[in-house]
């Protein structure tokens, strides 16, 4: 357990987090609903459990978004059916397929990091039309976490982006004793983290745990002066992605 977290009270974490997602749509959308993505991990889990408990499950609508086939997409249903909200299954396949078509005929070869990102934002894209279709209106979540923004594990103007972050200011550490405290599945909450799309889980392919990030971020420790690098340097150069878009000023 690390230092700073031995007094971490998860369940007045959840009335506070819960009293503020009240607030935000009392002043930004008092009749809309909130849409989100559920992927199946932890943190959509969370933060759908969170919705559900601040806004009632009849104002939560959960977007289930397969590339194709989703090995783990089981688990994305069971989230909805556990919370009891409404969901829709909108298959990305088709649109990532014309966009890959339409990029080849006009004589883009897309790279490695297109190929990587574009799901996420076509899937940012359908949580939008949903959210703007909705008769009442809709707030998209944001499901990112402190970890993973603070090494810009995310996609810009992908699961980078919404209307609102209810849990962008804790670490997947915190986030864990959240979803435990609010009593979800522990096989939700503790699997182990993946993008869906790289093949790789999130610590394969950043090359260090959260463990070990988490503790960085808390005390400034990293035994492995590499790792230490390695984060500081991801920290640096993705750091745009949480600020605002640069602006000329005349």
């Amino acid at each position: 357990m690390i230092e700073q977290l031995k007094d971490f009270n998860a369940e007045k974490k959840i009335e506070d987090i819960t009293t503020w997602i009240k607030e935000w749509f009392d002043n930004n959308g008092p009749t809309a609903s909130a849409v989100i993505g559920l992927s199946g991990g932890k943190d959509s889990t969370i933060v759908a459990a969170l919705l559900a408990k601040a806004l009632g499950k009849d104002r939560v609508v959960g977007v289930l978004m397969p590339d194709g086939e989703q090995k783990d997409i089981d688990d994305s249903k069971k989230v909805a059916e556990l919370l009891g909200i409404k969901h829709h299954v909108v298959n990305i396949k088709p649109a990532m397929d014309g966009y890959r078509e339409m990029m080849k005929a006009a004589g883009v070869e897309l790279g490695k990091d297109a190929i990587i990102n574009t799901p996420p934002r076509m899937r940012m894209a359908t949580l939008y039309g949903v959210a703007q279709s909705l008769p009442n209106g809709g707030r998209v979540a944001n499901t990112c976490n402190k970890s993973e923004d603070y090494v810009g594990y995310s996609t810009k103007y992908g699961d980078a982006a919404g209307d609102f972050s209810p849990c962008s200011d804790f670490t997947v550490t915190e986030m864990r004793m959240i979803g435990d405290a609010l009593g979800l599945p522990n096989e939700l909450i503790h699997k182990t983290p993946s993008d869906g799309l790289s093949g790789m889980s999130d610590e394969d392919k950043l090359g260090f745990t959260y463990d070990m990030l988490d503790k960085y971020i808390f005390t400034g420790v990293c035994e492995d002066e590499e790792i230490k690098q390695k984060i500081d340097r991801l920290h640096k150069i993705n750091l745009h992605k949480l600020q605002l878009m640069p602006m000329f000023k005349q």
